[in-house]
């Protein structure tokens, strides 16, 4: 049985090598498939507005140049829009992402009466369509003065139902025995949430800062209802003011949605480890 062991190993190694070329090709067909988007954008802005309307397709610029970026920052000032998008969408993460690792700690580690049903009505609020609850939201946004703000953005979602929900379901499973042993020794309820809860919670706070910060910068209608001042337009809003009625300027328009894209590729990168981690240990399918 032993000799049967040893010569099934090496057969079991040579096929597992043999279907690594295949694996890493597989990567590598959807990698190309998921950036051809991307590159395309680039293609287009970097290529001249006739030869995009009216010439061949081409998977190349016929000739480079970047006429098209100072088109989109002459016709509209989108160093003002990137900034006010950045603003909201960091102020925004920060005060979501806090709001709701609170929340879905006191709803998974704390005992009190009510509390599945104070759940249930948090993910009832998800079946609720967005824009059921925008007239609602402008009025009471307008009876506080907030119309024209970046508070009028940040504030009437600073918790999401979602959010909640995931941050309960990761918070779960962290052992009781570690808290418990914590307050043993002292530590009150904001000590053990700061000191014991938010070091175990690095993968979930990646995946509520990338989904967060996503959302945020990519939000177009909601803003779109509350500014009114250009001075406080964010980029989504910038990008729809590129397209004319009678004509539009594609390579001026996919250059400014490529750098639009930038800003989330750069901060998914730099969680995307904790992000799947936390994704895999939430419960998110």
């Amino acid at each position: 049985m032993s000799s049967a062991v040893r010569t099934a190993s090496p057969r079991r190694r040579h096929r597992s090598a043999g279907r690594v070329p295949w694996r890493w090709l597989a990567l590598l067909l959807g990698a190309l498939v998921m950036l051809f988007p991307l590159y395309w954008m680039l293609v287009t802005a970097l290529s001249d507005t006739a030869a995009v309307t009216s010439g061949p397709l081409r998977l190349w610029p016929e000739s480079a140049s970047l006429a098209a970026f100072r088109r989109a920052f002459e016709l509209l000032p989108f160093g003002q829009f990137f900034v006010n998008s950045a603003a909201i969408a960091v102020v925004a993460m920060l005060l979501s992402v806090s709001l709701n690792l609170v929340a879905g700690y006191v709803l998974a580690k704390y005992r009190f009466r009510g509390r599945q049903v104070v759940f249930v009505l948090v993910l009832s609020t998800l079946m609720i369509p967005v824009q059921v609850v925008m007239v609602p939201q402008f009025q009471l946004v307008a009876g506080l003065g907030w119309v024209d703000s970046y508070w009028a953005v940040i504030v009437p979602r600073a918790a999401e139902a979602f959010g909640i929900f995931l941050c309960r379901q990761f918070m779960l499973g962290l052992p009781d025995e570690v808290l418990e042993a914590a307050r043993l020794d002292g530590a009150g309820h904001l000590r053990v949430f700061w000191s014991v809860v938010l070091p175990m919670s690095r993968p979930l706070i990646a995946v509520l800062v990338i989904l967060t910060f996503m959302y945020r910068w990519n939000e177009f209608a909601w803003p779109l209802i509350v500014l009114n001042d250009q001075r406080l337009f964010t980029v989504p809003i910038g990008l729809a003011f590129l397209q004319g009625q009678y004509g539009t300027d594609y390579p001026a328009l996919m250059g400014m949605a490529l750098l639009t894209t930038l800003p989330v590729v750069v901060v998914f990168a730099l969680f995307q480890r904790q992000f799947v981690e936390g994704v895999a240990r939430s419960g998110l399918r």
